[in-house]
């Protein structure tokens, strides 16, 4: 996503426009700036395209050692210790006289990368379906000259105080507590242009299309309430910041197989539980349930198909088969795979599109053969590692508009042909 971050645009605060990752398993806000290092970045984004670093403006302001985001951003540490950090007399820190002393630098990290950086504020401005844009003044965001693995920034869309629902809830309850996006369809072809994915703010799946002028934001047109198969979000006290749901089973063909109890539930020590993250591409199931999984598939599949081991190698993905040429010699132009249902708590079922979960290439440099492989990944067996016991990634996501109903507590799912929803936006 894009947004300015900046002042009125005038020569002295000038606006500058910076674009993001959007990430539901982050709770902060962080942007490049210069000067700029990222530590093994190689590949992880085009030189040509990659956002310049960002420079900040004469708007912006270093954040107070006093403030709550301060001690957000450093895991809920006393702000006497904060301040003692940065260097406050003893003194100010005892009459919480420490405004002027800036909250110290602080170390993030995701599951494949980290970064160090430092609070700001500035006036935030997102450009919106109609004009006007919106407007937020004192948006709270991280500055970092350092990172590892992400060369890009990342706007943190999780349920941390420091994320940009949670600060944009206190500009309007409203717009921060609903949102939802449609991931159009990934392609790993490097020349292929992509379209950017609807984003919307302020969703509203209960209310005819309005005009709300208290924000001057645009909804789109509004399917009805059963249009979204909703699942109730899942408390966790140990890890509060994710968007936790529990799986209840999954169905392969005509089969339905049982999730194991840490899927469905979170236990007193804050594990289990699936976690909905557009930052992760691939869904991610514990052993049990992708052995069961990849294995009721690999019995239907393997009747039609053979299966393409040096492809699975090469690529990681498994399991893998040729489909240009089908066992028995019958050469369908449609790949036929069995079906894969998602079957979440509250009674809530998600039939995934084919592409969600078996993606169709070519392979080989002299002979080209037609190749599908299966996208779901085995997260292991770690029953005392902690955390959620699964993932469900972007590349799964994809054709569905996800909708994240904080006033509800609830996760919702519905098929769209997500380049669509553009033209609603207007």
């Amino acid at each position: 996503m894009s947004f300015s971050l900046g002042g009125s645009g005038g020569s002295s605060s000038p606006k500058r426009t910076v674009t993001l990752y959007m990430d539901t398993g982050s709770d902060i806000v962080w942007v490049p700036c210069k000067p700029f290092t990222c530590i093994m970045c190689e590949g992880k984004s085009d030189p040509k395209t990659t956002p310049a670093p960002h420079n900040l403006s004469s708007s912006a302001s270093p954040v107070s050692c006093q403030s709550r985001a301060c001690s957000s951003v450093h895991m809920s540490h006393p702000s006497s210790h904060l301040c003692a950090m940065s260097r406050c007399p003893l003194d100010s820190i005892e009459m919480s006289e420490c405004q002027k002393y800036t909250c110290p630098s602080f170390y993030y990290a995701y599951g494949d990368g980290s970064f160090v950086g430092k609070l700001y504020q500035d006036v935030l401005e997102i450009p919106m379906s109609a004009p006007p844009s919106l407007t937020v003044e004192n948006f709270t965001f991280g500055c970092a000259h350092e990172s590892l693995g992400e060369p890009i920034g990342v706007a943190g869309f999780g349920r941390g105080a420091l994320s940009l629902p949670a600060q944009l809830a206190a500009y309007s309850p409203h717009l921060g507590s609903q949102f939802s996006y449609c991931l159009i369809s990934h392609s790993f072809d490097s020349h292929r242009v992509r379209q950017p994915s609807p984003l919307i703010l302020g969703r509203r799946v209960d209310s005819p299309p309005s005009l709300n002028n208290e924000n001057k934001v645009k909804r789109v047109s509004q399917p009805q309430p059963d249009d979204f198969a909703y699942t109730p979000m899942l408390e966790n006290t140990k890890h509060p910041y994710y968007y936790y749901v529990g799986l209840e089973a999954v169905t392969v063909g005509n089969r339905k197989i049982t999730a194991p109890l840490n899927m469905r539930t979170i236990d007193r020590k804050g594990n289990g539980g699936m976690v909905v993250d557009s930052g992760t591409t691939y869904t991610m199931l514990p052993q049990e349930l992708y052995n069961s999984v990849v294995g009721e598939f690999g019995k239907r599949v393997k009747t039609g198909y053979k299966r393409a081991e040096d492809v699975e190698d090469k690529t990681g993905l498994s399991p893998c088969y040729y489909t240009d040429q089908p066992v028995g010699g019958k050469n369908n132009k449609k790949v036929l795979v069995p079906q894969l249902v998602l079957h979440f708590g509250g009674n809530s079922s998600v039939v995934m599109p084919k592409k969600n979960y078996f993606y169709e290439f070519t392979d080989g440099k002299k002979v080209k053969r037609n190749v599908g492989c299966m996208t779901l990944m085995n997260a292991g067996y770690f029953p005392d590692s902690g955390g959620p016991a699964g993932l469900l990634g972007n590349y799964q996501q994809q054709g569905l508009e996800v909708v994240y109903d904080l006033l509800n507590k609830r996760v919702g799912f519905a098929r769209r042909k997500c380049s669509s929803l553009w033209d609603t936006l207007g």
